[in-house]
């Protein structure tokens, strides 16, 4: 027995608001759910991208308590061919590339900040040995 997959990633934001509007329009997911002050919900392909205000998950008494402070990080996968035409979006939206990455013959990435100031990062799933069948599945 082995776990099979990630089902969810979960970022902390102090500003839903604005993580919502970010992740909704700049990286195009759909938001399930939301709660003023306490969540967002978004689904991210076949997986879900939870971003909670930390200090309101401490406070939960349904589920056992979680949030960290600082930045996180989370990459999101892309085709190898569609890089280029993220980066131009991001900027397009006011979003400043920080990094860009070339991991030898296996792909690259570029890296940036949400509105909370984590990390995000776009790659080919190449960069960890991964074929991008395997990822996008239609």
């Amino acid at each position: 027995m082995k776990i099979q997959d990630v089902l969810e990633i979960c970022l902390y934001a102090d500003d839903l608001a604005a993580a919502e509007t970010f992740y909704r329009d700049v990286m195009g997911l759909e938001v399930l759910s939301s709660e003023a002050g306490r969540h967002v919900f978004l689904r991210c392909g076949a997986r879900m991208l939870l971003i909670f205000n930390a200090e309101e998950t401490r406070k939960t008494e349904d589920i056992p308590a979680h949030g960290t402070d600082g930045v996180g990080h989370i990459c999101f996968a892309a085709h190898a061919d569609e890089l280029d035409t993220w980066e131009q979006h991001l900027q397009s939206h006011g979003v400043d590339i920080e990094h860009h990455a070339t991991w030898g013959n296996r792909g690259k990435s570029i890296y940036f900040r949400d509105p909370d100031g984590n990390s995000l990062e776009i790659a080919t799933p190449r960069i960890w040995g991964i074929d991008e069948s395997d990822v996008f599945r239609s």
